[in-house]
């Protein structure tokens, strides 16, 4: 096939095969590392609407971050659970078809990229139609306003959203969701919260409401 020869004959050398993205294993959760779940209850890597990972490697933290959408997927390390003064590790998927590791720092409710970047061994996939990603980013950096020790237990808020030509836009759900209480990078857990449509009588307060309501109508009105 000539589509394949050089001008003076030769072949052109093939490129290198590309490893595929390793499936993220949630058999691991709660084990031999931390797991965040968002959405249907039982659901995993590839059907939570959002899911993230992370785990020691030396002095790393490994992190994987998945989401149902064409656009991005974030991690936010907070203070207090509200945007403004955060950290946040994005995974962006461009126009190109690849998946870019990207670091942004929350004024108020707007990300400003931040040229440097702690993520290495970057590896990412966009797959039906979920953004996908694997990265790590070292425990201690030097003091910067904007990247975390996470040695430090943060609050972590988890955001997804679409992108415009590689950039970021506003995230699905008006309030994503956060974690209940600080994260700690050294202690595993398996954390599921459901989301909206999962919600309806999960709270203490809806189940106490549907008791009070029941002993209403059994005992009727005076």
């Amino acid at each position: 096939d000539l589509r394949y020869l050089s001008e003076e004959g030769y072949p052109f050398p093939t490129a290198p095969p590309v490893d595929p993205f390793a499936k993220i294993k949630v058999d691991d959760c709660g084990k031999t590392k931390g797991c965040f779940r968002y959405g249907k209850p039982g659901c995993n890597a590839e059907t939570c609407d959002y899911f993230l990972s992370y785990r020691m490697i030396g002095a790393d933290v490994e992190f994987e971050l998945s989401a149902d959408t064409d656009g991005w997927v974030a991690v936010g390390f907070s203070s207090d659970k509200k945007m403004g003064g955060d950290d946040v590790m994005a995974c962006v998927h461009d126009d190109n078809g690849r998946v870019r590791i990207q670091h942004f720092y929350n004024v108020g409710q707007w990300a400003k990229e931040i040229q440097r970047n702690p993520a290495r061994d970057e590896e990412g996939v966009f797959e039906n139609n979920r953004v996908t990603c694997r990265f790590k980013r070292p425990v201690n950096v030097p003091r910067d306003e904007t990247i975390v020790d996470l040695h430090l237990s943060w609050y972590y808020l988890f955001a997804w959203g679409p992108a415009i030509q590689g950039s970021i836009t506003r995230h699905d759900i008006d309030s994503p969701p956060a974690s209940e209480r600080v994260v700690s990078i050294y202690k595993y857990e398996d954390i599921f919260m459901p989301s909206a449509a999962y919600q309806t009588f999960s709270s203490p307060f809806c189940l106490l409401l549907i008791v009070a309501l029941t002993f209403y109508l059994l005992m009727g009105t005076p």
